[in-house]
């Protein structure tokens, strides 16, 4: 799998990366263990999780596979912290500081290679949240920084404020989601991360796994929306907008005779700006699926074709 730098830093990611955020909740140790080797056989290095993934057992298992599976050092390991159980949001500095040491001590490592702020704390003054983010780097918990879910101005703000004196650490990434069903992110997000030198990690890159096209014609009994936790998650996108841009995708799909998901992965992956979509399987069988998608390019009259049929 081919390697970019992250954003405008030294960090090398693969550009695909391994969502966990079902972990220890819809994924057990053997098959997570599954996919983790699967994805690293296939040069994959960026594996993202976050403490509240399924109340922290999504980090307890990959660190559990990180002492037995895959050497750490092979591992590009990025997590987030700022948001509580409960839902609400806290990027204060004692927060912050206390869920990074709590991270470190599930995944049984002694630092992360990207930290993320998980959502934008208005209750609490950014440069506080900063000077947390500047703390864990300089302490050695943290080698690189970025954010998740942060608005266009928000993430401006924030690299504004880093670059504006010297020593304090960048803004290498934003997370937020990116697909054919959902390009908000071109509005402002995108033209301010490529501004601040962030790359981007798209997470749902497959329209929450409605643009494989497994919903054409119902709901699985086994997919995620079929699920009490998740159905509210991929309801909206089963309307009849999304289903023409769902037919669009498998019609060039099989033109290509490739699969939906190469085709949708492929896309995302190629835009201006994005470092590594994140990809959450359900099953090894479905990353692989994914896995694939890495040697397909879409010929520019398909990408055309595509940007039309789901134009903002």
């Amino acid at each position: 799998m081919r390697q970019r730098h992250l954003g405008q830093s030294g960090l090398l990611v693969s550009r695909l990366g391994l969502g966990t955020m079902t972990w220890g909740r819809d994924t057990g140790a053997e098959e997570a263990a599954a996919q983790l080797t699967g994805f690293v056989a296939a040069g994959g290095t960026l594996v993202d999780t976050a403490d509240v993934y399924s109340d922290g057992a999504s980090e307890e298992l990959l660190g559990a596979l990180l002492r037995e599976i895959v050497p750490r050092d092979e591992l590009v390991i990025a997590t987030k912290a700022a948001i509580r159980p409960d839902g609400r949001y806290d990027a204060s500095r004692r927060h912050l500081l206390h869920t990074l040491d709590a991270s470190l001590d599930r995944l049984g490592i002694d630092h992360v290679d990207l930290w993320q702020v998980h959502a934008y704390d208005s209750a609490t003054p950014l440069e506080e949240t900063l000077s947390a983010v500047d703390e864990a780097v300089a302490s050695g918990r943290v080698r690189y920084a970025g954010v998740s879910n942060y608005a266009g101005w928000q993430l401006a703000k924030a690299a504004a404020w880093q670059r504006s004196w010297p020593g304090r650490t960048p803004i290498v990434s934003v997370q937020t989601e990116y697909s054919l069903l959902h390009r908000d992110l071109e509005r402002e997000i995108g033209p301010a991360a490529l501004d601040a030198g962030a790359g981007i990690l798209p997470y749902s890159p497959l329209g929450r796994g409605v643009l494989t096209g497994k919903y054409r014609t119902g709901i699985p009994a086994d997919s995620r929306a079929a699920t009490p936790h998740l159905a509210d998650f991929v309801r909206p996108y089963l309307g009849e907008e999304s289903r023409r841009i769902v037919e669009s995708v498998a019609t060039a799909a099989e033109g290509l005779g490739v699969s939906p998901l190469a085709v949708a992965l492929s896309w995302v992956r190629d835009r201006p700006g994005v470092a590594a979509p994140i990809v959450g399987a359900r099953t090894s069988a479905q990353l692989l699926g994914a896995l694939e998608a890495e040697k397909v390019v879409l010929p520019e009259e398909i990408r055309d074709a595509l940007d039309d049929v789901s134009d903002i």
